[in-house]
């Protein structure tokens, strides 16, 4: 079992930046893919960015535009989301998760979730 916590949401006004950290327990090195996930009010969940584990290969969501960033620290078990530029239509809750698996856009193919934290965005 692998157990993530996000932490770093908040209130921020639009042009501003975030970050946004994760941290595993657990099995941890049973971890291949961790990524980020979002789910907007009245949106479903979208897929943000993932990387793998044990290596430093980073996959992102074309819609971002190149607005985010996705790092991780190995010895803290802890992964990371640095976001820029942030709009209104990026407030979101941002979900953490841990897969056995290669990264992939689909939440099924990820095992382990986060509670989620808050991100709003004011104009």
């Amino acid at each position: 079992q692998v157990q993530v916590v996000e932490s770093g949401g908040g209130l921020v006004q639009a042009g501003n930046s975030l970050r946004l950290s994760c941290a595993a327990s657990g099995d941890t090195v049973t971890i291949y893919t961790m990524a980020w996930f979002r789910q907007g009010p009245g949106k479903e969940r979208e897929f943000v960015a993932a990387i793998q584990w044990k290596r430093d290969s980073t996959y992102y969501s074309d819609f971002l535009e190149g607005r985010v960033t996705i790092s991780k620290d190995n010895a803290k078990n802890t992964l990371y989301l640095q976001m820029n530029n942030l709009r209104p239509d990026d407030t979101a809750v941002y979900y953490c998760a841990a897969s056995a698996r290669a990264w992939s856009t689909n939440s099924h193919n990820y095992d382990y979730w986060g509670p989620g934290t808050q991100v709003s965005v004011s104009s």
